[in-house]
């Protein structure tokens, strides 16, 4: 006799496959709607030429001119980039030039070496050359060398790149003239453990070596990016501000920095965790800021500056403008802080402010609306339609509607759990976790690294339309939500890769690099590689079944699906039901005698499911059956409906 198998939406990872009957508990690259499950949407290359970011992203920010034209700027470990038209640009601020270098070249090689004493440049930091000289032993123009490299090779007094082509002259002997300008260093590309002298306690271990274990952990290079008006204001965390015009004469051809070609920005704090833009009083917070403008020596990281309204550059209170600062006093540290609709809020590493302008002449005022609910770390958190969704660090998930709200998560303990097979999060990369709203779907993301892992290899999803919960492999450094654009983008890093970026020459894979996605695009996963399937699956808990009696309390030989294991059962065959199919699915009922056995697939599975099936004939026993839905081939995606099972009760053993 044919019966319907309805599962509740979501996952439910707190309790054993055998006790979440009617449950799924596990999958990849799926989602609910309307209570149902389905594979998500693809994601495709963002990037004419196939072009890929240096270094880790770690912020990105979109927003639009007031010319109409949409900006992405993204934030990597080694610089800071634009996406426009399908196109990046370098916008890496530089630091202070070194004048006086000198150029030699040799025939037939691309190396150049850069000569100047004490230069301080290690390898792997880029630069640029300007006001190059080239003399007439070279065929190299100014121009050929005047662009971005990458420092291969290091001397005492000297350092090399390498060119777009070699050397066709004699070459130069020390004989050419340069400017370097260094990038402006942003940080580690992984958060890890400090080890070296000065980490931990003094004489803890044999002098002159380094710790063995420590305790002190660095955090990665990281930004902070939002807009005032068309201009983007970065800030690199515990160091400077900077900003870009797209207001600009060629603005595209101009970098971030403190001129006043992009926006002045000389007079802002030297050091600062974070920097957010208050958008409807028009102020510049700093968090974590110097107490004294100009000299970092003097950052607390719980010390909050603001600028005047409409102002980035003023930050000194008088008695006719709204610049000021206050202090936290409830945490270690700021970690985050996001604009609502009409207030910021702020999370240390133990608690939660809000901020809201109130005018002169308090201009703010603070209140702490939470305790003992610390952001994991200062991306981990996401504004939308009225709500401030965050992961702790302390574990566990909190929602900032009005009030602080612990939210209840039914796979808690597979995100923050290490035990036995489960791999939870990794606290020891905490700051590296990514949180972002994907508002088409009313959802929230977290991604984070698994115990063991130093990058992003995992996503915990929240779907607060329909109150569930799913976990899944889809690894993104960043993720910004629809509102410039008209899907989500976000970027994938490899560690090992070698990133194709035609602005900087001489790339190494030392720091990897990042694709950059439109995601919900297609079924499918698309970049310069070529088109491969994203292979998506969904598996319920265990059902069971005992005999079902008649009123008088005799055998009726027929199945009861809200049975507690005692009899086996015989599965004749089933009947799928797909709300969408595109392509095949595949259903594989997995059978077990025990809940602590390994489950087995039945002998006549996996079955392929077309449109055009109407049922499947199958031979499967088992005490317990669990149900798998999966595709693995390009151009397949699904959203599935209710099982239809014809199964019989088949003896006690």
């Amino acid at each position: 006799m044919l019966q319907k198998l309805n599962f509740k939406p979501g996952f439910n990872k707190m309790v054993t496959e055998s006790g979440a009957e009617s449950q799924w508990v596990d999958g990849d690259f799926v989602r609910f709607r309307y209570g149902l499950p389905e594979k998500i949407g693809g994601w495709n290359q963002l990037s004419i030429a196939g072009e890929t970011l240096p270094g880790a992203a770690r912020a990105q920010h979109s927003w639009t001119s007031l010319a109409g034209e949409k900006y992405a700027a993204i934030g990597t470990s080694q610089g800071l980039f634009l996406y426009y038209s399908e196109q990046f640009f370098d916008i890496s601020p530089l630091d202070t030039a070194i004048t006086g270098c000198t150029i030699s070249t040799t025939n037939g090689s691309t190396t150049v070496t850069i000569h100047k004493g004490s230069h301080g440049l290690l390898v792997g930091r880029y630069i640029t050359l300007s006001s190059v000289t080239v003399t007439g032993a070279s065929d190299f123009t100014a121009s050929e060398l005047e662009k971005a490299y990458e420092i291969l090779t290091v001397a005492t007094d000297s350092f090399t790149i390498q060119a777009s082509r070699a050397e066709g002259g004699s070459g130069m002997t020390a004989a050419g003239a340069a400017t370097v300008n260094p990038y402006v260093i942003v940080g580690p590309t992984d958060q890890t453990a400090g080890y070296g002298w000065g980490t931990s306690s003094w004489g803890a271990e044999t002098w002159g070596t380094e710790r063995s274990t420590s305790s002190v952990v660095l955090d990665p290079g990281n930004w902070s990016l939002d807009n005032f008006g068309e201009v983007l204001v970065a800030t690199i965390r515990d160091g400077k501000t900077f900003t870009w015009n797209a207001g600009a004469s060629s603005p595209r051809g101009i970098r971030a920095s403190q001129s006043t070609t992009n926006f002045v920005t000389t007079a802002n704090p030297t050091a600062s965790r974070l920097t957010q833009v208050s958008d409807r009083d028009r102020h510049l917070f700093h968090f974590g800021t110097e107490t004294t403008i100009g000299d970092p020596t003097t950052q607390d990281p719980m010390f909050i500056r603001f600028s005047n309204q409409e102002d980035l550059n003023t930050y000194a209170p008088t008695a006719t403008n709204t610049a000021g600062t206050f202090r936290l006093d409830k945490g270690n540290k700021i970690v985050g802080a996001v604009s609502g609709k009409d207030y910021t809020l702020v999370l240390t590493d133990t608690s939660a402010y809000v901020i809201q302008f109130v005018g002169p002449p308090f201009t703010f005022s603070v209140r702490q609306v939470g305790t003992n609910c610390g952001l994991m770390g200062q991306h981990a958190l996401s504004y939308s339609d009225g709500k401030v969704f965050w992961m702790s660090g302390q574990g566990g998930f909190f929602v900032f509607d009005g009030t602080v709200k612990s939210l209840p998560c039914l796979v808690e303990d597979f995100v923050f759990t290490t035990d036995g097979d489960n791999l939870g999060i990794n606290f020891n990369a905490s700051d590296i976790v990514f949180a972002e709203h994907n508002t088409l779907y009313s959802e929230v993301n977290w991604f984070y690294a698994k115990n063991g892992s130093d990058q992003i290899d995992r996503c915990v999803t929240y779907n607060y339309g329909e109150n569930v919960w799913t976990t899944g492999s889809l690894a993104r450094t960043t993720y910004e939500d629809t509102s410039v654009f008209d899907v989500p983008y976000a970027t994938e890093y490899n560690s090992t890769a070698t990133p194709v970026f035609a602005d900087i020459l001489g790339l190494t894979n030392t720091y990897g690099a990042s694709t950059y996605y439109a995601h919900e695009v297609g079924t499918d996963q698309v970049n310069s590689s070529g088109t491969t399937s994203i292979n998506a699956f969904i598996q319920s808990g265990d059902f069971d079944i005992t005999q079902r009696r008649s009123p008088l309390g005799q055998s009726t030989g027929l199945a009861d699906f809200r049975g507690d294991g005692e009899f086996f059962m015989s599965v004749k065959r089933f009947i799928p039901d797909f709300k969408v199919l595109t392509g095949n699915s595949k259903i594989t009922l997995l059978l077990n005698d025990y809940p602590n056995n390994t489950a087995a697939g039945s002998p006549l599975g996996p079955f392929t499911i077309t449109s055009s099936t109407d049922k499947i004939d199958t031979r499967a026993r088992g005490r317990l059956v669990a149900l798998k839905i999966e595709n693995d081939a390009v151009g397949e995606t699904w959203r599935y409906g209710t099982l239809r099972l014809d199964a019989q009760p088949d003896g006690r053993r």
